[in-house]
């Protein structure tokens, strides 16, 4: 919630080595460790190119990630403010690659967690067949084999246009408030919604 201001502002959603390279702070809630290994994690369908440089969407709302933050005690957790004031920004994945392509932009997805050095990736929307997509959906994920399914991930190289965001997910009505806020002055207004089940 703290950045979507500053997302609405720049008019695009960008990755971290982006964020990096310009120099501006936002609020992070990932693991600090985690973030950097990304930036020098190379995506093989991609040469030259790294997980840190890509715009990072999950398949499916109720991560693994939003979890562990529902829980708040891994030891390296920074973020300890839990689940309320993390927004989802739900992109369509066809429109987005219509994008990309049209634009020249890279993109490409993981089959497992982008973020493992044993990750693989395709970049041809045909390879979607091979998504795990029963463990994408799992809500039960103590199954390493799930666990590691349903952290796959749809990247885009560099950044996002603001105005490819279709619709934001919030946890409860006062997030939905601050969210509508926030938007009032914006000229692209995506569907804004109080989806309790794509939170813990």
């Amino acid at each position: 919630m703290d950045n979507l201001a500053a997302i609405v502002a720049d008019g695009e959603l960008r990755s971290d080595a982006t964020m990096i390279a310009s120099g501006k702070h936002r609020a992070t809630i990932g693991m600090s460790k985690i973030k950097e290994r990304r930036l020098g994690l190379p995506i093989d369908c991609h040469p030259g190119c790294h997980v840190g440089e890509f715009v990072p969407f999950y398949f499916y709302p109720r991560s693994i990630m939003l979890y562990v933050l529902h829980c708040a005690n891994h030891r390296e957790l920074a973020y300890r403010g839990g689940q309320e004031p993390i927004i989802h920004l739900e992109a369509d994945l066809h429109e987005v690659v219509t994008w990309a392509n049209a634009n020249g932009r890279r993109w490409a997805f993981s089959l497992s967690n982008a973020g493992a050095y044993y990750a693989r990736f395709r970049a041809e929307l045909a390879g979607l067949g091979e998504v795990d997509w029963s463990a994408v959906a799992a809500i039960d994920f103590r199954d390493a084999r799930v666990k590691e399914a349903k952290q796959a991930e749809f990247l885009v190289h560099g950044s996002l246009p603001w105005a490819l965001v279709a619709r934001i997910g919030v946890c409860s009505p006062s997030a939905l408030s601050q969210s509508a806020g926030v938007l009032a002055g914006a000229v692209h207004k995506p569907r804004l919604e109080r989806r309790a089940d794509w939170y813990y």
